[in-house]
C-alpha cells in the first residue's frame, strides 16, 4: 500500500525546531499529513520522515527553463487562438500577439506561454498546420527582441518541434504525453524541459470523466506515472514540471480539493506549476460570470499556490499578479523586495 506525505507548508521565519525547507524555496514545514487509501489521514513530525522522503521534499529544484526556483515565477498566457475561453480572438493576429507579449514582459512575466489550440472543455482538435501557423511567427517575433523564456503550449510533437526551432525553450503539454506518442522522444531529443499536466481525457470529453476514487491521490499517481514515462524516454526529472490540471476534468468542488492539497505534489521532486487563472470555478465561487472579471479571484488563488510552495504561476493578468506577489513575498520576509 502506497503512503503519501503532504507537507503542511508554512511561510516566513522558521521558529520551530526541526522545521525543514520545502523544495529549497521560501516555504518550510515541520509536519506532514500522511495519506493512505482507505484510511483516515494521520500526522507525523517532519523529523520522523525517512531520509529519502525528506530528501525528495526538501531538495532545491533545478532551474527550469533556466530560471531558478528560489522565488515564484510568472508564466504569461498568450493564446493566438480565435476561441480560447478567456481571450479568444484578442491576440490571433501576430502584431496584436507581439504587443501583448511586450505588455506582459513589461508587467513582470518570467515566461511567455504561446498556445495555438484552445483546450477549453468541449474544444475540438486543431490541425497541426493551423497550430504552427498561429504560433511560430509569434515566437519568432518575440525571440527577435526578448531573451527570456518562451514556452509552447501544445499536445503535438510536430508543433513542438517547429516552436523549439523558432526559439521556444519549454514544452507545455496539457495532455501529459497522453495525446501524441512522439512527444516524449521529441522532448528528450531536444533537451528542452517539459511541463506535464493531469487530465483524464481530451478536451472534447474530459468533463464527463471527472470521477475519481480519491482525487488528490489519483492525480498524484497519474502524474507520477507520466514522470516515469518521461524518465524512460530519457528526460531527467530535473527537466520536468508537473501541473495538477485545475479545471481539466474536474468539478468546481474538485478544483478546491486540489488547491487545498497542492503541497502533496512536491513529493514528485519536480517544480510545480499552477494554472488556475480566470477559470470557471473562480467565477462560480467568486460571483464573476465573465472570465475577464475574474482577475481578483485569480490573484487570490495564485497567492494560495505560492503559500503552498508552487514555483510557477500560469496567469493572464501579469501586472496585477506581480504586484500582489511582490507584496506577499515582502510581508513574509518582513522586508521589501
Amino acid at each position: 500500500m502506497t503512503i503519501y506525505c503532504r507537507p503542511i507548508a508554512q511561510a516566513g521565519p522558521r521558529p520551530v525546531p526541526g522545521a525543514l525547507p520545502l523544495a529549497g524555496g521560501w516555504c518550510w514545514f515541520d509536519r506532514v499529513e500522511v495519506l493512505e487509501r482507505g484510511r483516515p489521514p494521520a500526522f507525523l513530525s517532519a523529523s520522523e520522515l525517512p531520509a529519502e522522503v525528506q530528501a525528495r521534499l526538501c531538495a532545491p529544484r533545478a532551474p527550469v527553463p533556466g530560471l531558478g526556483a528560489g522565488a515564484p515565477r510568472l508564466m504569461g498566457i498568450l493564446n493566438t487562438t480565435p476561441d480560447s475561453f478567456s481571450d479568444g480572438g484578442l491576440f490571433d493576429a501576430p502584431e496584436r500577439a507581439l504587443a501583448q507579449a511586450r505588455a506582459m514582459v513589461a508587467g513582470g512575466a518570467d515566461i511567455l506561454d504561446i498556445g495555438g489550440e484552445s483546450t477549453r472543455p468541449g474544444a475540438e482538435e486543431v490541425p497541426e498546420t493551423d497550430e504552427i501557423a498561429r504560433t511560430v511567427p509569434v515566437i519568432e517575433a518575440i525571440r527577435a527582441e526578448w531573451t527570456g523564456a518562451i514556452s509552447i503550449d501544445t499536445r503535438k510533437a510536430t508543433v513542438a518541434r517547429a516552436a523549439l526551432a523558432a526559439g521556444a525553450g519549454l514544452v507545455n503539454d496539457v495532455s501529459g504525453f497522453g495525446h501524441d506518442p512522439a512527444m516524449p522522444g521529441l522532448v528528450a531529443e531536444s533537451g528542452a524541459p517539459v511541463c506535464l499536466m493531469h487530465t483524464p481525457g481530451p478536451p472534447e470529453t474530459m468533463q464527463s470523466l471527472a470521477t475519481y476514487d480519491d482525487l488528490l491521490l489519483d492525480v498524484y499517481d497519474w502524474l507520477a506515472g507520466r514522470v516515469a514515462i518521461a524518465e524512460a524516454a530519457g528526460i531527467p526529472r530535473d527537466r520536468i514540471l508537473v501541473d495538477p490540471g485545475i479545471g481539466f476534468g474536474k468539478t468546481a468542488e474538485q478544483n478546491l480539493t486540489l488547491l487545498a492539497g497542492l503541497s502533496l505534489f512536491h513529493g514528485l521532486g519536480c517544480q510545480v506549476l499552477l494554472g488556475a487563472s480566470r477559470k470557471r470555478f473562480i467565477g462560480t465561487f467568486g460571483g464573476a460570470e465573465a472570465p475577464r472579471d475574474r482577475m481578483p479571484g485569480s490573484v487570490a488563488v495564485a497567492l494560495h499556490g505560492v503559500a503552498q510552495g508552487v514555483q510557477v504561476l500560469r496567469v493572464h493578468d501579469i501586472g496585477e499578479t506581480r504586484q500582489a506577489l511582490s507584496l506577499w513575498m515582502a510581508s513574509v520576509k518582513g522586508i521589501p523586495g
